[in-house]
């Protein structure tokens, strides 16, 4: 059973690196914050697709912090 503790702490230890690891995706955050902010403005009208470049970075950027914890590069 010790060995299924050692599974749990790193786990464990991921989990906890993750919102670090997310942090770095602040700057896509921001642009489509922006984005959407702008589209729901008044007047503005939001639509599908219309920030999907911006989506896309971010998307990439979670992605990309996800794999790395995943990895265990915590």
């Amino acid at each position: 059973m010790s060995g299924n503790g050692v599974v749990w702490r790193r786990v464990r230890n991921r989990l906890r690196a993750f919102p670090e690891r997310l942090a770095a995706c602040g700057p896509e955050a921001a642009a489509y914050g922006r984005c959407v902010q702008t589209s729901t403005a008044p007047g503005g009208r939001l639509k599908k697709d219309l920030c999907a470049q911006e989506f896309e970075a971010l998307r990439r950027c979670f992605a990309a912090a996800a794999k790395t914890t995943l990895k265990g590069g915590c």
